[in-house]
């Protein structure tokens, strides 16, 4: 069997302030296969972004990771130094930020900043590299490439900016891509020419994706495996079909029933009552106990563990009995 290419253990990131310290991962437990597309789905603020973050060791305080391992190809990422997690990032491990603006650098064209990122890790004319980026940008569905990358970023729009984001991403064919939230700002047809670019990238590279979002449809559409994420943990994982046509947990039922996608015309969504906790602010026992039509005495006592039955796992003590969607 092939071995994991990141394979993530306990992970606990916590943000410290005058009051004390609270876990915004608490206790994740990841698997990516090489080649393997994973969904990352949740509300905001269950830590989707800052596990993607953790990862990659770019916490700043007050944030701080303080257990668990991350293990990329074998290594142990949070035992590796600074320098070599400049190496690897951008190289083996990509990042598509939410924000392409914590990307790109506002005083660089946009060609030095794609070249910069060809010729950090490889040796190659710069000649060559302005042909590579030209090509990333032209895969992404950027028009007159060439004269773009003359370019600077305050003359694109939030839309193209991001989709530069994602080109730069694809320059080095990672091992893994970390992609948080990438398509927000793009509309439907570039958001599908994405999707179908790194499906394809996956199929011919063997690259790795862990795709961070909130929008289940993309998941369907994309993903191989998906995790379902509340209150910094894990709730739910296995493959997109067991979860999404199988859910046995109350929460990816509840996000499954808030989706457009799964009501009729004029029909009103499902929303799950209340609100995501704060970090600072979780209930004892199970943290999706406060929403949860399905909650038990002892939800309120003991967190859950994990569930497995045939590579489906899941976190609750009164799952959703087996069977399609209710």
């Amino acid at each position: 069997m092939t071995s994991p290419l990141l394979e993530v253990s306990g992970l606990r990131t916590v943000f410290h302030d005058l009051r004390g310290s609270w876990p915004a991962v608490n206790g994740v437990d990841l698997v990516v296969q090489p080649g393997e597309i994973v969904g990352l789905v949740g509300e905001s603020g269950s830590g989707k972004s800052v596990t993607g973050f953790s990862l990659v060791q770019l916490i700043d305080p007050p944030g701080e990771i303080v257990s668990g391992d991350v293990k990329f190809k074998g290594e142990d990422l949070r035992q590796a130094s600074e320098e070599r997690m400049r190496r690897l990032r951008g190289d083996r491990i990509a990042m598509i930020f939410q924000d392409p603006l914590m990307t790109l650098n506002p005083v660089l064209s946009i060609g030095e900043q794609m070249c910069e990122a060809i010729l950090e890790h490889r040796v190659m004319s710069r000649k060559n590299a302005m042909r590579e980026a030209a090509q990333a940008l032209s895969r992404v569905g950027i028009s007159s490439p060439e004269a773009r990358l003359e370019q600077f970023p305050h003359e694109f729009s939030g839309g193209m900016r991001q989709r530069v984001a994602i080109a730069t991403a694809l320059l080095n064919s990672p091992d893994l891509i970390i992609a948080d939230e990438p398509t927000t700002a793009l509309d439907v047809t570039i958001q599908s020419q994405i999707l179908f670019e790194v499906q394809k990238l996956s199929r011919e590279t063997g690259t790795a994706v862990l795709w961070i979002t909130h929008d289940l449809a993309v998941v369907a559409e994309l993903a191989d495996r998906v995790a379902v994420m509340y209150a910094g943990r894990i709730i739910e994982t296995g493959t997109v079909d067991d979860v999404l046509d199988r859910p046995r947990h109350p929460y990816t039922l509840g996000l499954l029933g808030s989706s457009a996608s799964t009501v009729n015309p004029g029909e009103r969504l499902r929303q799950i009552s209340g609100a995501a906790p704060s970090i600072d602010a979780r209930p004892s026992g199970c943290p999706f106990r406060p929403r949860c039509e399905r909650a038990l005495p002892v939800c309120a006592e003991i967190d859950p563990a994990p569930e497995h039955d045939r590579g489906h796992s899941y976190c609750c003590h009164n799952p959703i009995p087996e069977g399609p969607v209710p």
